[in-house]
């Protein structure tokens, strides 16, 4: 099956709010079976939206619009439909009483631009929905007169609010795919590996899993700063065994440079090997201002074992609350392997930890010296066998930099566990 989303919003192309949707549904429909093969994005216009959906029935088995089934003035997506497919606007007696209770509950009085949500195309599947007034519509487009091949089409509309579509897709749109379209064995597993580039990833793993794509198999890498994601899938009988053997191909090749697998985030990682191990971890952050005990105390449970970060910014801040010798930054430089080390036994000791993680670097854009470029990192960790350095360059942007060097650090502290 052929999916195709239709994504509505002015607000989406004049870059004023993100387009979540995108992904959020791509990978629903991917965990179902299903492929989606092309995204638009347009304007809240009446032309713009007619026009996508009438192009998308042309090819696609499926075609899911997001968003203009609201009250308001700029939601086209229910007159444009009715319009294209010649079919009138009924009011529906269901919605009718699904909005007046919703608004009841709340003890808020029911806005009279609502009435508009009750009227839909002519012959339309509804799905109520659980977290707003604007319901969810399906429609069979038989024949399919945009089609060459007259094939019939499915249309399914959406509400554009993220808090609406999720829960709305999860209780009726997945069902209603197991009822209309038949789901193929299908098998997807992503690898993450971390510390090792794009290229140098798949020199290691094409030739072996070559017979395998022969197969069927079908490899993809997705890049990321300091990380790498193989992604292998298979449709049909075999597909499940083909992405096991896949991944233990994958997972014997690139060894400890693989950290986990589909959604897995190393910090979780982290955090779920301390607790297991009963151990605790304290921070000292220079240049990363802090995001390294964002990233862990995102995670539930981390309180069991993360004691306590030192944004230690200033070069005071580092003397004062760690420890670190004046004199030595003086020497040796803020930016510096010595100062790094100073820092982690410091904070290994103010916290009283099994380890400690230090971070200092030139975040840029200015800063830079011949000896310490824009984007150098010392990042240092202390542990019960004593304290090692690792010297990076990240040459990024302020916030890109940020980020991997967080994440290069999650990842030497996860080496150290494992």
């Amino acid at each position: 099956m052929n999916v195709e989303i239709v994504n509505t919003g002015s607000e989406l192309l004049l870059g004023r709010v993100l387009n979540t949707h995108q992904q959020w549904l791509c990978r629903r429909f991917s965990d179902l079976g299903h492929e989606v093969v092309r995204q638009v994005t347009v304007a809240d216009t009446a032309g713009a939206i007619r026009q996508a959906i009438q192009e998308a029935l042309g090819r696609a088995d499926l075609v899911v619009t997001t968003g203009g089934l609201g009250p308001t003035s700029d939601d086209f997506t229910r007159e444009e439909v009715a319009g294209l497919l010649g079919c009138k606007l009924v009011a529906n007696a269901a919605i009718h009483h699904h909005i007046e209770e919703y608004f009841a509950k709340r003890k808020r009085p029911r806005p009279a631009r609502t009435s508009v949500e009750e009227l839909v195309p002519e012959g339309a599947q509804i799905f109520l929905n659980s977290h707003g007034t604007a319901p969810g519509l399906a429609l069979c487009v038989n024949p399919n007169l945009f089609a060459l091949s007259r094939k019939p089409a499915w249309l399914v509309m959406l509400p554009g609010p993220p808090r609406e579509l999720h829960p709305m897709f999860n209780e009726s749109v997945a069902p209603f795919l197991h009822r209309h379209f038949p789901q193929e064995a299908f098998a997807c597993l992503t690898l993450r590996s971390a510390g090792v580039g794009e290229s140098k990833v798949q020199e290691r793993i094409e030739e072996p899993l070559h017979q395998l794509v022969c197969e069927g198999l079908v490899v993809g890498y997705c890049a990321r700063p300091g990380a790498v994601d193989v992604r292998l899938v298979a449709r049909g009988g075999q597909a499940g065994p083909l992405v096991q053997e896949a991944a233990r191909i994958v997972q014997e090749l690139l060894g400890p440079s693989l950290y986990g697998r589909d959604d897995d985030e190393l910090e979780d990682i982290v955090v779920t090997q301390l607790r297991h191990r009963k151990q605790t971890l304290a921070l000292a952050e220079s240049c990363t201002g802090g995001l390294l005990a964002h990233r862990i105390t995102n995670i539930p449970g981390a309180s069991e074992v993360f004691r306590g970060c030192a944004v230690t910014y200033a070069n005071a801040a580092k003397s004062r609350l760690l420890g670190v010798d004046d004199g030595l930054m003086v020497s040796k430089g803020a930016v510096s392997e010595e100062t790094a080390r100073a820092m982690a036994t410091g904070a290994q000791a103010l916290f009283s930890t099994n380890y400690a993680l230090s971070i200092t670097g030139v975040a840029g854009p200015a800063g830079g010296t011949l000896a310490t470029p824009v984007g150098t990192v010392f990042m240092a960790l202390a542990s019960p066998n004593g304290v090692s350095v690792h010297h990076y360059l990240n040459a990024w942007d302020r916030q890109t930099f940020k980020a991997v060097t967080t994440f290069q650090a999650l990842d030497l502290l996860r080496k150290a566990l494992t």
